[in-house]
């Protein structure tokens, strides 16, 4: 074997054992859960249940409304666990179900970007400005309470963005809307961000 097989077999042997590593983190649950074991079962449940509920809470802004959507979005995903293929995280691919639910919760509430449009005045500066500390000495709960005083649309967009981590193609993708759309709300709600922020 040359030298260049050698390394491209070392390769592919090193993608392959993480791409292991990566699928059997909880497999062995994951695998209990398919066959309908109910301790598998909770025991995901116990692992993902608290991040779960903080996501759906950051959306709904309904501590009663969080709780059931993920318990509902628990039961789906193990009624659907079949579905999961593995490439990406099962928290990821559970997260994208209670995100799904909560936002299907908030559109029945009414659109859910029906306010954003209803506030006049809010420069529309589609710059990546990130909220500084040095402009705003606020602690991160501080912030986060801020977004929760905020109207859906706005919190929504920078929950999605700041606190979950999705890129503006991903919130695309969630929310129907385009990316040059996702960047121009999120600057929007960045600016009412620090309006709340620096009022209070």
């Amino acid at each position: 074997m040359g030298a260049a097989s050698q390394i491209k077999s070392s390769l592919y042997l090193k993608m392959g054992n993480v791409e292991a590593a990566f699928r059997n983190l909880h497999q062995d649950l994951l695998d209990g859960c398919k066959t309908g074991d109910q301790k598998a079962q909770f025991q995901i449940y116990k692992l993902y249940y608290k991040a779960m509920y903080n996501t759906s809470l950051r959306i709904v802004s309904d501590t009663m409304e969080a709780e059931d959507i993920m318990q509902e979005s628990f039961l789906s995903a193990f009624e659907k666990i079949d579905t999961y293929s593995g490439t990406v995280s099962f928290g990821a691919w559970l997260k994208k179900i209670v995100i799904n639910r909560s936002l299907d919760a908030l559109s029945r509430r009414k659109a859910i970007f029906e306010d954003i449009d209803s506030h006049t005045g809010i420069r529309d500066d589609s710059s990546e400005d990130i909220i500084r500390k040095e402009e705003l000495d606020v602690r991160v709960e501080e912030v986060k309470e801020a977004i929760n005083r905020l109207p859906d649309g706005y919190r929504i967009i920078l929950s999605l963005y700041l606190l979950e981590g999705y890129d503006h193609d991903e919130i695309a993708e969630i929310l129907s809307i385009s990316s040059s759309t996702s960047r121009s709300q999120l600057s929007r709600a960045k600016q009412k961000l620090l309006g709340e922020l620096k009022r209070k």
